[in-house]
């Protein structure tokens, strides 16, 4: 490519679902959407997406796009003495320029956020969180995507979308090599997984040929150790798969990190869910124990067993008394966090070493008053909502000015049934 002459950049596909941890990776999609897409907590994909495996065409071709890009970002003048955040405000000049010179127009008409094809009659809920998901970037969301993954280092590279352990080794191997030859400074690379996938459909000798070539985690999303409560929520794996799958990732040389649903069996199977999920994490020992606190989403078919009566969402404070439980009961050594916005209490420790510590915080909370638990709630919610998004919707707004005094919220006298209220909506734009 000519740095005078840009008009042959494109887009490349970025992975709107990733880790948390993944937050500022640079991403390719080696697949697209989730082939199982039958968890029924889960909102991610329901709107008529459909899986498939990307060829390697593709992906190079997204990898091409990705290095020319960013080579062109550094043309403009961003990252030449390091990147900032007023780089960001580069961004739209860099896209427009590109466009005058490759008369894109009406590529960018095409290529615009999802959001733009929900259905009208979609739950505005549902229609917030489908809002984030961008199947088809802009120039512009190509280049703020590169732009925060240099801002954060530019070493981490997550690999989408919902289970990279279904690619070949080899397959898997010929990509990262392509990525790590055009991007050298990446130094990890992630993928989410099955345990089911880990377990039954790949070999030792497989995990250990893609950890040497160079992947270095994969995400399990377990979510509770109880197999009636995986059975009720259509998981499609059980327990003992969830213990194979991480030794066996562990034993390639891979990290395990686990993400756990704290609340996924309701008020019916709530100490059960605590229970069997330590009992599978002391057998499991994950590097890393994630917390992501059940939200039921509307349209999926969770909302539809709580409309129907057969499933009971746990009250907040029992929530909190299932990570009690857990966090008494874990004996591994595995390494716990708090790294979803659907999480009421921030614990980060090491197990079993902080488990008094941890305590601690959670008996805090069982401790409090019952308003100044809901208040609590509030101002937990509101900092998620406020890091992941960085500020408040107009909505939002007039629904907390009233109670704002001296650049503060007072929800003293706020009414117990507005007080969850406002709660519960801020929750329901949080992505998990």
């Amino acid at each position: 490519m000519n740095e005078k002459n840009p008009g042959g950049l494109e887009p490349f596909e970025i992975c709107s679902i990733r880790p948390p941890t993944e937050n500022s990776s640079l991403t390719f999609r080696l697949t697209r959407n989730c082939y199982w897409n039958k968890c029924a907590f889960c909102p991610v994909y329901k709107m008529g997406a459909r899986f498939s495996r990307r060829s390697l065409d593709e992906i190079r071709r997204d990898i091409d796009r990705a290095r020319q890009l960013d080579d062109w970002m550094l043309a403009g003048g961003i990252g030449m003495n390091g990147y900032t955040r007023a780089d960001y405000g580069k961004l739209p000049g860099l896209a427009e320029e590109i466009r005058r010179t490759g008369r894109k127009a009406h590529h960018e008409a095409r290529t615009q956020k999802a959001a733009a094809e929900i259905p009208e009659d979609v739950d505005p809920r549902l229609a917030w969180f489908i809002s984030w998901f961008n199947d088809q970037p802009s120039l512009e969301d190509s280049l703020a995507h590169l732009l925060s993954w240099r801002m954060a280092g530019g070493e981490t590279c997550f690999l989408g979308d919902a289970d990279g352990l279904i690619l070949k080794p080899e397959f898997l191997a010929t990509v990262l090599g392509e990525i790590k030859s055009r991007f050298p400074s990446l130094q990890r690379f992630t993928v989410y997984g099955r345990t089911r996938t880990a377990a039954r459909q790949r070999s030792l000798a497989d995990l250990r040929s893609m950890a040497a070539a160079g992947l270095n985690r994969v995400h399990f999303g377990i979510e509770s150790g109880s197999d009636q409560v995986l059975a009720f929520v259509n998981k499609g794996e059980c327990n003992a798969d969830h213990i194979e799958g991480c030794l066996k990732t562990k034993e390639a040389g891979l990290s395990c990190s686990v993400y756990i649903m704290p609340g996924l069996g309701g008020t019916a199977r709530s100490e059960e869910h605590a229970l069997e999920t330590a009992r599978v994490i002391n057998a499991a020992a994950p590097d890393f124990v994630r917390l992501r606190t059940l939200e039921i989403f509307p349209q999926t078919p969770l909302e539809q067993a709580v409309k129907e009566g057969s499933f009971t969402e746990c009250p907040e404070e029992q929530v909190v008394r299932e990570l009690r439980i857990l966090i008494s009961r874990i004996d591994a050594e595995t390494e716990l966090l708090s790294d979803s916005a659907s999480n009421l209490l921030d614990l980060y420790g090491k197990l079993p070493h902080d488990r008094s510590r941890l305590l601690k915080i959670i008996d805090g909370y069982l401790d409090l008053p019952e308003q100044s638990k809901r208040i609590f709630s509030l101002h937990a919610r509101l900092r998620s909502f406020l890091g992941q998004y960085g500020g408040l919707p107009e909505d939002l707004y007039e629904i907390l000015s009233p109670y704002a005094r001296d650049g503060e919220l007072d929800m003293s006298r706020c009414p117990n049934d507005t007080l969850e209220g406002i709660t519960r909506t801020i929750r329901s734009r949080l992505m998990p």
